[in-house]
C-alpha cells in the first residue's frame, strides 16, 4: 500500500474549508461517555474545539461542523456550550429521539440556538431510520424539523438505509438530508445494479447531500493512501449527486486509527486536484451552507 505523496499533502484547498464531520467529547465527564470507548488508546482523548484547531487548522481549515457521538439529550446541550463563542464551530448536527414523546419540546428548545443544524438518525444508537417509515410520528417529527429549517444526516449507511431516504424524502419533500460516509459502503456485486438505481434517485432529488468522508479504509490490515484505490468509487457517487451536493468531512478523531488529519484530507485534496475552482470552493466549503445554512455570526 502507498504511502501519502507530498502532492496530496501540498495541494491547495479554498480559504475557509468548512470539515462537516468531527466529534467533541470528553471521558473524563462524570458518567463517562457512550463513544468512544474509554480504553480506546487512540480516540479516547478529550477532544474540544481547540484540539481541533491543533491538527486541522495547518491544512487550511478554518472550521467544523460537529456531529454528535451520543444518544444523550443533554449531550447536545454539552456540546453547544463547549463549542459557544468559539469561531472554529459553526454547527451541530445532534441527537434528537424522532418519532418518541418529547421530540418538538427539545426540538424547539435546541433550535432556539443558532449552532444547532440539524439531527442524526441511522443505523446508530440501536434505532434504524426504514424502521421508523411505519411511524406516522416519526413521520411528523421529521416534518417539523423541515418546518424549522433543519437538516436530517444519516449515519452507517447500507442499502436498506438509502432506500429508507429516499422514501422519506417523497414523503417530505422539504427536508433536507445528508448521508454520512457513502464512500465506505460495502456492495456485493449481485447489488451494483441495485446501488446504481439507489444513486440515480439521490441524483434527482436536489434537497439531498452526501459527505465524501470516511474515505480512508483498511483491507488486508494496512489503509492505502493511494488515490487510485479511491477514485472509481467517488467519480460515482459525486457523478451521482453532482457538484452541488458534496460535502468535505474528516470523521475525526474516529479516523485517526486510518491515518493523520493530514492524510484524511490528502486524499480528497488529490482527488479534487485538476477539477475546477468553482468545484473545489463547493466541497471544501460553499455546499455545506447549503446543506447546513450555517451562519458565521
Amino acid at each position: 500500500m502507498a504511502a501519502a505523496g507530498g502532492a496530496a499533502l501540498a495541494a491547495a484547498i479554498p480559504a475557509g474549508t468548512i470539515d462537516t464531520h468531527i466529534h467533541l467529547f470528553d471521558p473524563r465527564r462524570p458518567g463517562g461517555i457512550p463513544w468512544p470507548p474509554a480504553d480506546d488508546p487512540i480516540r479516547s482523548k478529550p477532544t474540544y474545539p481547540d484540539r481541533f484547531r491543533s491538527v486541522a487548522g495547518p491544512h487550511g481549515v478554518e472550521a467544523a461542523i460537529v456531529v454528535e457521538c451520543s444518544p444523550r439529550i443533554e449531550d447536545n446541550q454539552w456540546v453547544l456550550d463547549a463549542s459557544a463563542n468559539d469561531p472554529s464551530v459553526v454547527g451541530l448536527v445532534g441527537f434528537l429521539d424522532a418519532g418518541q414523546p418529547g421530540f418538538g419540546g427539545d426540538l424547539e428548545r435546541f433550535s432556539s440556538n443558532p449552532l444547532f443544524r440539524g439531527i442524526r438518525y441511522g443505523n446508530l444508537w440501536g434505532r434504524s431510520l426504514a424502521d421508523q417509515l411505519g411511524n406516522p410520528r416519526f413521520i411528523e417529527d421529521m416534518g417539523l424539523l423541515a418546518q424549522a429549517g433543519l437538516s436530517l444526516d444519516t449515519a452507517n449507511p447500507d442499502l436498506k438505509l438509502l432506500e429508507a431516504m429516499l422514501s422519506l424524502s417523497d414523503r417530505v419533500p422539504a427536508l433536507r438530508m445528508v448521508v454520512d460516509h457513502l464512500p465506505k459502503i460495502q456492495v456485493a456485486e449481485a447489488d451494483r445494479g441495485r446501488f446504481q438505481r439507489i444513486l440515480q434517485g439521490f441524483a434527482a432529488r436536489p434537497q439531498t447531500y452526501v459527505k465524501l468522508s470516511a474515505v480512508l479504509l483498511q483491507r488486508n490490515g494496512s489503509v492505502s493512501y493511494d488515490i487510485a484505490d479511491y477514485r472509481d468509487t467517488l467519480d460515482q457517487i459525486s457523478g451521482a449527486f453532482g457538484e452541488d451536493r458534496v460535502l468535505y468531512g474528516s470523521d475525526w478523531p474516529n479516523s485517526d486509527p486510518l491515518g493523520s488529519y493530514g492524510q484524511v484530507i490528502g486524499i480528497v485534496k488529490e482527488y479534487y486536484e485538476g477539477k475546477s475552482s468553482a468545484a473545489k470552493e463547493k466541497y471544501f466549503r460553499t455546499n455545506s451552507e447549503s446543506a447546513y445554512r450555517w451562519s458565521a455570526g
